[in-house]
C-alpha cells in the first residue's frame, strides 16, 4: 500500500492554500524513520480483555509506580487480562494527567520508558494520545508566550467579542482564556476543557507533523493500541459546533493509514463521549477507528439494575443490529473508567424522568454531578461521578447482594459484542473514595484512589474480603469468556425479546460452530426463563433443558447443543 495519494489528498483538503508536496514528503520520512518491519500480529478475539489504570494506580514506598503496577499485574492479571490501558503517563500539570507537559517523556514519579517496555513484554499496552490540548506549562505553550517563531501558529488566538454560542461546551467553564505574551500582546486562547488545557491548532501543518511523529513513537515504544482522547474537538471552524467536523475524520483516516503501513498491529481507539450515532461515525468505512468506546453502556446498565428493568437497555442494544460494523472494527465496551458516567450518550434513550432518577440515586449514594454549558447559556448535567460498585449497591446491604449485582452487571459487559475493558477499581472491588473527593474538590477523584500494593495484596489473599470475592467472580467469568469463540468481538449478536426483568443476547460464531444464549436477571428476585434451546450453562457447568428459574441477579450462559422442538 502506498501512502502518497492519501497524504496528498488529505493535505489538500486540510490546507487548500498550501502545496502538499513538502509536508507530504516530511510525513513519508517520518514513516521511514519509525518503520521497523518487525511485527507480531495479535488477534482481536475473545481472549482480549483490557484493564484501565493509571501508571500510579498502585504504589509502594521507594519504587517507581509503573514497576509497582507491573509487579501487581504479573501476580494478579496473567491469564485473565491481556491488555492494559495506561492512562496518561507523561509529565502533567492538572486533570490527573490529561494536561500533558511533554508527550515524549514519562513522568519521573512513574519511572521511565524502560518500565513501559518491560511491561509491554508481558501485556499488550494501550497508550493515551491527549493531542486535542496541551498543558500551559508545556515547552510549546511557553515558547508561544515567549515569542518563539516555531510555536507562533500552534494555538488559537480568538476574538473575545466573537459569537461562540454554537460551540459545543463539555464543561461549565470559559471557552477562551486570557494570556499576556512576553511582548506585552494580550491574547485570548481557545481552551475547550480548562484554562490549563490549551487547544492545539491543527490548521497549522507543523502541529499535524508533530502529532504523526508522536503517534509513531508511541507505536515504536510498544503501544498495541492508542486511545485518541477528546478527539471530536480537534478542529475548529467559525460558526460551527466545533465537534465532529469533516477535518477530524480526515486526520484520523490519515493516522490510521500511517499506522496500518508502519505498525499494522497497532489499534486506534476514538474517545467521543456523545450519542451513539455520532460516536459510530468514527468507524468511517473501516478506515478510521479500529474501536470506538461504547458510551451508552455504562449509564444504561446502571439504570437497568437500579430500576430492576432492562427495557431501556434492551431497546438500545436492539438498535445496534441496524448498524453492522465494518469487518475490521468493533466496540470498546466498559462500565467504569477514570472519568464519570456520561449522560450525553443517553440523550435519545432516557427521557428527563429517567435521567433525573439516575441523578437522584447517585446523589443518594454520595456521588456528584458534573455540569456543562449549553448553547443557550443554561447548564445541564454532563456526567455522574461515582464508583460503579457504590452506584449499584444499597447502603448497609450484605456483601452477597453487592457481589451478585455487581457480577451480573459485568456479565452483561462481558457478553456483548466488542471487547471488554475493566477499570482497576471495578476489578478490585473498590468503593467510593469520598475522602479523596472532599480533599481535592474534584468530582472525578471519587473513583481515582491510589492503592497501596502491600495492603492490596493482603486484602486479595483474604478469602472473605470484598475485594477477593469480587475479583474472584469477575475473573471466573473472564476465564470462561476467553475459552469460547462465540464471545469473539466479530461473532454475531442478536438481542433476545425477554421480559423487562431480564436482559439477554444470542452470540454466534458460525465459523467455529458455537452458539451461546446469554441471559442476566437485573432484579433481586427469582424470574422464570424459557429459551428454545438446550445445552450447558457455562457459569454453573450444569445442564439447561429450556426452562429454569433465575435467582436474583443470576447469570446464565448456555452453550447450545440442540434446539428444542416447537
Amino acid at each position: 500500500m502506498t501512502l502518497t495519494p492519501l497524504i496528498n489528498e488529505t493535505l489538500t483538503q486540510l490546507y487548500p492554500h498550501q502545496d502538499p508536496a513538502v509536508t507530504g514528503e516530511r510525513i513519508l520520512q517520518l514513516c521511514k524513520q519509525w518503520e521497523s518491519g518487525q511485527h507480531t500480529p495479535v488477534p482481536l478475539d475473545q481472549t482480549r480483555v483490557w484493564m484501565i489504570a493509571y501508571g500510579d494506580s498502585m504504589t509502594s514506598p521507594g519504587a517507581p509506580a509503573l514497576n509497582v503496577l507491573h509487579r501487581f499485574s504479573q501476580t494478579w492479571l496473567k491469564e485473565r487480562i491481556s491488555d492494559i490501558h495506561l492512562l496518561p503517563m507523561y509529565p502533567w500539570s492538572s486533570d490527573d494527567g490529561f494536561s500533558v507537559k511533554d508527550y515524549r517523556q514519562i513522568a519521573p514519579e512513574l519511572g521511565g520508558w524502560q518500565d513501559v517496555e518491560a511491561m509491554a513484554k508481558d501485556f499488550n499496552l494501550m497508550f493515551d494520545f491527549v493531542i486535542n490540548h496541551i498543558s500551559r506549562e508545556s515547552t510549546w505553550f511557553k515558547g508561544y508566550l515567549d515569542g518563539d517563531a516555531r510555536y507562533e501558529n500552534f494555538f488559537l488566538n480568538a476574538d473575545p467579542e466573537g459569537n461562540y454560542h454554537q460551540v459545543t461546551r463539555p464543561r461549565a467553564l470559559p471557552l477562551l482564556t486570557p494570556f499576556t505574551r512576553k511582548s506585552g500582546e494580550k491574547v485570548h486562547i481557545w481552551t475547550t476543557f480548562s484554562a490549563d488545557q490549551i487547544d492545539l491548532n491543527f490548521r497549522e501543518p507543523e502541529v499535524l507533523l508533530e502529532s504523526i511523529a508522536i503517534l509513531l513513537e508511541y507505536a515504536a515504544r510498544g503501544a498495541r493500541a492508542i486511545r485518541l482522547d477528546a478527539i471530536g474537538f480537534l478542529w475548529k471552524e467559525p460558526n460551527s459546533r466545533c465537534i465532529h467536523l469533516p477535518q477530524v475524520h480526515q486526520i484520523i483516516k490519515l493516522w490510521r493509514a500511517i499506522l496500518d503501513k508502519t505498525f499494522p498491529d497497532c489499534l486506534l481507539i476514538t474517545e467521543t463521549n456523545v450519542p451513539h450515532q455520532e460516536n459510530i461515525r468514527y468507524f468511517g468505512t473501516g478506515d478510521e477507528a479500529s474501536m470506538v468506546y461504547q458510551f451508552p453502556l455504562p449509564p444504561l446498565t446502571l439504570h437497568a439494575f437500579l430500576r430492576g428493568n432492562a427495557r431501556w437497555l434492551r431497546q438500545w442494544a436492539k438498535t445496534l443490529e441496524a448498524d453492522p460494523l465494518p469487518g475490521n472494527c468493533t466496540f470498546f465496551n466498559f462500565l467504569a473508567s477514570h472519568d464519570g458516567i456520561g449522560l450525553r450518550p443517553v440523550e435519545n434513550v432516557l427521557d428527563a424522568e429517567e435521567k433525573n432518577f439516575l441523578i437522584s440515586e447517585v446523589e443518594r449514594k454520595e456521588g456528584r454531578i458534573s455540569w456543562k454549558t449549553d448553547p443557550d447559556g443554561s447548564q445541564s448535567p454532563y456526567e455522574i461521578n461515582i464508583n460503579y460498585l457504590s452506584a449499584l449497591s444499597e447502603p448497609g446491604e450484605s456483601q452477597d447482594s453487592q457481589i451478585a449485582r455487581f457480577s451480573a452487571a459485568h456479565a452483561i459487559l462481558f457478553m456483548l459484542q466488542g471487547v471488554p475493558a475493566i477499570y482497576y477499581h471495578s476489578l478490585l472491588g473498590s468503593e467510593n473514595d469520598v475522602a479523596g473527593l472532599r480533599a481535592s474538590g474534584i468530582n472525578r477523584r471519587i473513583n481515582r484512589e491510589k492503592l497501596d500494593l502491600s495492603r492490596l495484596h493482603s486484602e486479595l489473599i483474604d478469602p472473605q474480603s470484598l475485594r477477593t470475592r469480587i475479583y474472584g467472580e469477575l475473573t471466573k467469568l473472564l476465564q470462561i469468556r476467553r475459552q469460547h469463540p462465540a464471545f469473539s468481538p466479530h461473532a454475531g449478536q442478536r438481542v433476545l425479546p425477554l421480559e423487562d426483568s431480564l436482559f439477554g443476547v444470542v452470540r454466534q460464531n458460525k465459523q467455529e460452530s458455537e452458539t451461546l444464549y446469554c441471559v442476566v436477571n437485573v432484579t433481586g428476585t427469582p424470574q422464570p426463563l424459557s429459551l428454545p434451546v438446550a445445552g450447558i450453562d457455562l457459569v454453573t457447568n450444569k445442564p439447561f433443558t429450556g426452562r429454569c428459574i433465575l435467582a436474583g441477579w443470576q447469570t446464565l450462559w448456555v452453550q447450545v447443543n440442540s434446539p428444542l422442538e416447537a
